[in-house]
């Protein structure tokens, strides 16, 4: 059955309240400067942009708010979002006078000692989390200096479900203030092509939206654009606050020639199947009502509002009965009788007259109910080809009779014995929601909260409306065996009118021909079977435009359905059961960057110079509404396994000094490189997996005329993958990274994992960076750093390689050439000049050397103080153990 809940975003970015709670004043002067309009409490929110892709429904929303500090101090900036429950984050970066500081996803519980360190140690923690009916509430602060720019962006996915015969997204606009640009950008790409396409906003007059606002749609394209001026966000002529505080809707709907329809990308398809002009199946409802004393007053009579507008709808092949329970059960009836004209009026007078008294007794209520079902099909008082359907509606917690949540569960299952299914509608906060869900999805049905507010029996009607026209039951979704892989649920008990059916999967063998899809369910009237041949050339020829939005759509959207359908079957599940779907959805949710209930995102923002961990998690619908959680928080993505690796490691830090470990030989060779500031050395280069490493030379602030007692290191590196287009520039100061053209700038105050497709990065704050190409290759780069005033020293890097395992045969460079296995001997070990270094002749590569024993240090495990290696040291530049002369290794630039 489709959801409900439709894709909702709220934005609201806040300058800050003053101490009454009220907000400060939108004007102030700073020095003789008058701040220009727009400015609220010295922040100008500048920009904002709402951008949504959407193909095939599943729909991938960027929020971008850019905002400057006009003011002479600092200021805080908030960034409120709120986002569908149904929506997954995918990512948040903050951006700050062009350093980004992203989010990472990662497991929820590991998580916890993190955040509990950190608030013990004094630093600001947030938790960002909140909820409310439809949506949820991403907020986050930061500090912004006087005269600096900052950028928040917040990325979620999600499956938009059809509802009532159409997609919706529905965007409550709230900027709280005047912005100079502010965009919200729509673009749609169906291959079915789209049938209507529509767009609205409650909070503006018809006159000012049509020159705001542009929609169109041809084919299988359609986009929507809205872009109010400053004067059409004023709430008046003269006025410097904003109207945009309200509702922006988009609806459309796609051609439907077909009753279904597959689409296949890169070896993931998904189905999706909505049949139309199907007479609808005759329905056996049983209604199962609260009346307890805690039912008294509005909540009584909005359910009976409610009713009296469903009995409206009822149609007179339909069959009902109502069960009230409080203290003991009442029934309308003794059976399920007939929607005739007559039996709906004495049923309106019946649910009139209802009155509220007692407890609870939730068993004995739906017992009856499902017992009454039960008997009317075995004495065949309802039509053969009909279906049933127990609706209950309860405020409270079972407090009588059987009482014991999970007793109630084992007699509801065992008495509808997956016959039919039962929807639980919880009304309020003040029950356990939790055993509600739990019962309704193990019985083949959902549950829905409903809010006490004013449109209490709106939305009670708006339910029965979804499940009021069965169009067929019993639908399985069958494939060819053994063809397909991973299959999300592909069986239903119904199908409602208006909704839709998607099940996706992976293909054995993406370059199969051709495969067939049958969907079969029973009707009204006879039983059916609609078949899709799938051609997959065709296919490929339909689909050649999905690069309009993004090309690995249906993998994600695969993802998404997937972690959801596991989540709902791990609300029932127990013991090793239990322990497998979370570890599925995890790994999912981990593969696929999703914040889902079991992964929270962390990032770490700059805060008067202290660490502020803000977290992202989402949220269950158990939480009570509009109030904080702070009872899970979300992991570190740090690892140090790398500093255990067992694989031979090679590096270069100091003055420069190259280590080149032989484990074959338990034992290592050193060199160093003497050339002048500004020299660029090639390090690795590896022509196969197109990974090169290059790193330039710095001196000392303040070095020795001799030549020979002068101090040399890195200051610079260039880590590149010519087959990813990527290129990583790490200095003593910031790391940024080049995707193409596009850029990312870091700050080495981080700690940050960035994640794409074959690449981690991380960042630990001051430490090092940790750079692994795929799972074989991997780099790390210490930062060691001076006292700030120091004389003659400066900031420097070290670089190692810890794991090349994966890197070809071609490799070279100055480290690099030591990735192959090659042999050395030592002999006629001796006395040297300096009597605590020994001397000794290497034979090595066929040159015979004379070397000297000594030490270096490995800085990986500590930073400040290192760990001794004790080495064979090569003289004049690494003569005779490198190929060539040093000089063969100098490169123009990093890249």
């Amino acid at each position: 059955m489709a959801s409900a809940w439709w894709p909702c975003l709220v934005l609201a970015l806040l300058s800050g309240l003053g101490a009454s709670g009220f907000p400060r004043s939108p004007f102030r002067l700073l020095g003789k400067r008058s701040l220009p309009e727009g400015v609220v409490d010295g922040i100008e929110v500048y920009s904002t942009k709402i951008s949504s892709k959407v193909t095939s429904r599943f729909a991938h929303n960027v929020v971008t708010t850019r905002a400057v500090n006009r003011a002479d101090v600092a200021k805080e900036v908030s960034f409120d979002v709120e986002l569908p429950k149904t929506a997954f984050i995918t990512n948040f970066t903050l951006t700050i006078d062009g350093i980004t500081y992203p989010g990472n996803v990662k497991e929820k519980e590991a998580a916890k000692k993190q955040y509990e360190k950190a608030v013990s140690q004094g630093k600001t923690a947030g938790l960002v989390k909140a909820s409310g009916r439809k949506l949820e509430k991403f907020t986050v602060s930061v500090n912004v200096a006087a005269g600096s720019k900052v950028t928040f962006e917040l990325t979620y996915e999600e499956l938009l479900k059809r509802h009532k015969g159409k997609y919706e997204m529905y965007l409550k606009v709230q900027p709280k203030q005047l912005v100079k640009h502010f965009e919200i950008e729509v673009d749609i790409f169906e291959p079915q092509g789209i049938s209507m396409l529509d767009a609205e906003a409650s909070f503006i007059t018809n006159d000012i939206l049509g020159s705001a606002l542009t929609k169109s749609f041809s084919g299988k394209k359609g986009h929507v654009s809205f872009k109010p001026t400053m004067d059409q966000q004023r709430s008046c002529s003269n006025c410097t606050d904003s109207l945009l505080n309200g509702d922006f809707t988009i609806t459309y709907d796609v051609n439907r020639e077909s009753p279904a329809n597959v689409q296949i990308v890169n070896g993931y398809f998904v189905h999706f199947f909505a049949p139309q002009g199907l007479p609808v199946v005759p329905k056996n409802v049983v209604f199962v009502i609260d009346i307890s004393g805690s039912m008294e007053g509005r909540k009584l009579k909005q359910t009976k509002d409610a009713l009296l507008k469903i009995l409206d709808d009822m149609k007179e092949e339909d069959y009902l009965n109502f069960i009230l329970f409080s203290g003991h059960v009442d029934t309308w009836k003794e059976s399920l009788v007939q929607a005739t004209a007559e039996n709906l009026q004495e049923a309106r007078a019946f649910v009139r007259n209802m009155r509220s008294t007692g407890l609870t007794n939730i068993n004995d209520g739906l017992l009856t109910g499902i017992s009454m079902l039960n008997q009317a099909r075995e004495a065949h008082v309802v039509p053969e080809r009909s279906t049933s359907i127990v609706i209950m509606l309860t405020d409270g917690d079972a407090n009588v009779g059987v009482s014991r949540p999970e007793k109630i569960q084992e007699n509801v299952r065992n008495a509808i014995g997956g016959k039919f299914p039962l929807y639980n509608l919880g009304f309020g906060n003040n029950l356990n929601y939790n055993f509600l869900e739990a019962m309704a999805l193990e019985n083949h049905g959902v549950a829905r909260r409903i809010y006490e507010d004013s449109d209490a029996d709106l939305q009670l009607q708006g339910f029965y409306e979804e499940v009021a026209n069965p169009l067929l039951t019993g639908v399985e979704v069958e494939y060819p065996e053994n063809a397909i892989l991973d299959l999300t649920q592909n069986s239903y008990h119904h199908f409602y009118d208006g909704s839709e059916i998607v099940v996706a999967g992976r293909l054995v063998d993406e370059h199969m021909n051709s495969f067939k899809a049958d969907v079969k369910g029973h009707g009204a009237i006879n039983d059916l079977t609609f078949t899709e041949d799938v051609d997959m050339k065709e296919m490929e020829k339909a689909l050649q435009e999905q690069d309009y939005i993004f090309g690995n759509y249906i993998e994600r959207l695969w993802a998404y359905l997937t972690i959801e359908q596991l989540l709902e079957k791990r609300k029932n599940a127990h013991g090793e059961q239990k322990e497998n779907l979370t570890a599925q959805a995890l790994d999912l949710s981990l593969k696929y960057h999703f914040v889902t209930p079991l992964t929270s995102m962390v990032v770490t923002k700059p805060e008067d110079n202290e660490d502020m961990d803000a977290i992202a998690d989402k949220l269950g619908e158990e939480a009570p509404v509009d109030k904080q959680d702070t009872s899970v928080t979300p992991s570190w993505p740090y690892s140090t396994s790398y500093l255990s690796s067992p694989n031979p490691y090679y590096y270069v830090d100091g003055d420069p000094h190259f280590i080149i470990q032989v484990p074959e030989k338990d034992d290592a060779l050193c060199f160093n490189i003497d050339e002048d500031p500004g020299t660029v050395l090639r390090l690795i280069q590896d022509p196969a997996t197109g990974l090169t490493v290059n790193g330039q030379i710095i001196g000392d602030k303040r070095g020795s005329p001799d030549s020979k007692t002068r101090k040399t290191y890195f200051g610079k590196l260039g880590i590149a993958s010519a087959h990813m287009d990527l290129q990583i520039e790490v200095t003593t100061e910031k790391i940024t990274l080049w995707n193409g053209a596009v850029s990312s700038t870091f700050s080495w105050l981080d700690t940050v994992t960035i994640t794409q497709d074959g690449l981690s990065v991380t960042i630990n704050r001051k430490k090092n960076m940790v750079v692994s190409f795929g799972d074989g290759v991997t780099f790390v780069v210490v930062l060691h750093q001076v006292w700030k005033k120091h004389p003659i020293h400066q900031d420097f890097l070290g670089f190692y390689v810890v794991d090349s395992h994966r890197m070809s045969a071609q490799t070279h460079g100055l480290l690099g050439q030591f990735f192959h296995p090659f042999d050395f001997k030592v002999s006629d070990i001796h006395p040297g000049s300096d009597p605590t270094k020994p001397e000794a002749t290497m034979v090595v590569k066929n040159h015979l050397l004379t070397v000297t024993r000594g030490y270096q240090k490995d800085y990986r495990k500590d930073i400040s103080v290192g760990m001794k290696v004790a080495c064979w040291f090569v003289h004049n530049n690494g003569e005779g153990l490198i190929d060539g002369v040093h000089t063969d290794y100098i490169v123009p630039n990093l890249f």
